[in-house]
């Protein structure tokens, strides 16, 4: 195999959850062009079937929608089956579905922080574990998590998310550990500032400057979806086939605070 060749997904079926907008989009626009069948899923039918109907014209490829409530574990366990059954076979899951709710701890619903963990890190283990018997069969079995940098660091006023995200590296670790042996791998990526289409309207409702933001960041700006997708498709390829296990921060470089200014051009 030559060694761009690596990179293909020729012959394979993906799974994306949170897969009508933003960066699950992006990424099913990116495995379709290198030669992926998907399936698409989501809450809202209106997405799924723009971006599959996108698809499909771009790259001609096999694409499936299937609205889905992923936090339900009957749910996604037939997501998966359904998947596996449609295409007779499954050899990757993103598990992309994902988001936070702003509220300060010492206000924080209960019933806010179990919905935020049910989304950012149960579903991910309902996704995974029902995956789990295709993905052996399959022989290159690769399942990517889409965590954030709040995982890492945290984030004020985003407990939950940051705890799910937090979860779910650990998720990634042990899953790795446990299915090395059986030729499945599992990594997962954590966003840093990235400018999807909600992020960016959040941004203008808010008036938040993510420009300004972004400042301190070694790069100077925030990233785009595409640039994620990017990650997400590499780790699924067989590019990656030795890469297991771990955490890939896709955030413009570290946020280190200096003493001095060391910008001399």
């Amino acid at each position: 195999m030559k060694p761009y060749e690596r990179l293909a997904l020729t012959g394979r079926v993906a799974l994306i959850t949170g897969g009508g907008t933003g960066i699950g989009k992006e990424t099913a626009r990116l495995m379709a062009a290198r030669g992926a069948d998907l399936m698409l899923a989501g809450r809202r039918i209106e997405p799924l079937e723009q971006t599959a109907e996108q698809i499909i014209a771009e790259t001609g490829r096999k694409v499936l929608i299937r609205p889905t409530n992923v936090t339900i574990p009957e749910e996604a366990q037939a997501l998966v089956a359904d998947t596996a059954a449609a295409f007779d076979r499954l050899d990757i899951l993103v598990n992309n579905a994902g988001k936070g709710t702003h509220r300060p701890l010492r206000t924080m619903d209960p019933g806010i922080w179990d919905k935020d963990l049910r989304l950012n890190l149960n579903a991910a283990f309902y996704c995974a574990q029902a995956a789990y018997p295709y993905l052996k069969n399959s022989g290159k079995g690769a399942i990517v998590n889409i965590s954030s940098l709040a995982g890492v660091n945290g984030t004020l006023g985003v407990g939950a998310y940051s705890a799910a995200k937090a979860g779910l590296h650990q998720f990634t670790r042990v899953a790795a550990g446990e299915w090395g042996p059986k030729g499945i791998r599992v990594n997962s990526v954590a966003p840093g500032m990235i400018g999807t289409e909600l992020a960016k309207a959040n941004w203008t409702k808010t008036g938040y400057d993510a420009m300004t933001a972004s400042k301190g960041f070694p790069l100077r700006r925030y990233g785009e979806s595409y640039e994620l997708a990017e990650v997400i498709a590499f780790l699924a390829s067989d590019a990656a086939s030795y890469v297991t296990g771990e955490l890939f921060v896709v955030g413009g470089g570290p946020q280190i605070k200096g003493m001095i200014d060391t910008d001399e051009g």
